[in-house]
C-alpha cells in the first residue's frame, strides 16, 4: 500500500476541481493551496526573479519568504503556498516583480 498524506490522516477530500496554470488544466483538491496543487501536477517553478530570470517556486511553504509569488486571476504577487486553490482559478507565471511597466 502506498502511503500518502491523505491516507495517513484518513482524509476523504471532496472531488477535485479544475484550475489552470499558464493555460494548462490541472486538478486541485478542496482546501489545497495553489502551491500544493502545482507540486502535485509536477510544476515546481511559477515565478522568475527580476534580475536574472531564475526560476522560483515554494521554499518555506508558510508564506514567509515570498519565493512562491504567482499571478492568480490577473492579480500579481499572490503567495501560492497560502492561497487556497479555487475552482476556475487562472494561475500564470509571474515574471520579476509582477508589476506593469510604469514608465511614461
Amino acid at each position: 500500500m502506498r502511503r500518502t498524506p491523505t491516507s495517513l490522516v484518513r482524509a476523504e477530500p471532496g472531488p477535485p476541481h479544475r484550475i489552470t496554470f499558464d493555460g494548462r488544466p490541472i486538478t486541485a483538491l478542496p482546501g489545497q493551496s495553489i502551491a500544493a496543487a502545482l507540486w502535485a501536477a509536477g510544476i515546481l517553478a511559477w515565478r522568475t526573479t527580476r534580475g536574472s530570470g531564475a526560476p522560483r517556486g515554494a521554499f518555506c511553504g508558510i508564506g514567509t519568504c515570498y519565493d512562491c509569488l504567482a499571478t492568480v486571476n490577473g492579480r500579481p504577487n499572490q503567495r501560492a503556498c497560502v492561497v487556497p486553490a479555487r475552482s476556475g482559478d487562472v494561475i500564470t507565471t509571474q515574471e520579476g516583480t509582477g508589476r506593469d511597466d510604469l514608465a511614461v
